[in-house]
């Protein structure tokens, strides 16, 4: 059973990623769903395992992107921005585009 986090950790960081990095849940939803055709992506849930993004394809339909975790299961709230950003990179090099820095 994957690791819970609490409701603010989750508030948290769905609220930074839905806020701040709207364009990586983008990228990271097509770099993890190749041959969909997806427009939007908003990060709507993460758990010791992996994160979620509901994504809106070009059809206008909705879909479930599930990714796992790069490095394994985590369960502190500290890991999953190392989590989120070795997603990124990898959406980046998937996508052939380079990361920015990550500060």
């Amino acid at each position: 059973m994957p690791h819970t986090f609490d409701d603010a950790a989750v508030a948290g960081v769905l609220g930074h990623m839905n806020g701040d990095h709207a364009d990586d849940n983008v990228l990271i939803a097509r770099a993890f769903a190749p041959g969909v055709d997806i427009v939007g992506a908003t990060m709507t849930a993460f758990d010791g395992d992996g994160g979620e993004w509901t994504v809106v394809t070009a059809d206008g339909g909705a879909q479930l992107v599930r990714v796992d975790w790069p490095n394994g299961p985590i369960s502190e709230r500290r890991e999953v921005r190392r989590e989120v950003v070795a997603l990124y990179d990898e959406a980046c090099r998937r996508s052939g585009i380079a990361p920015r820095p990550h500060g």
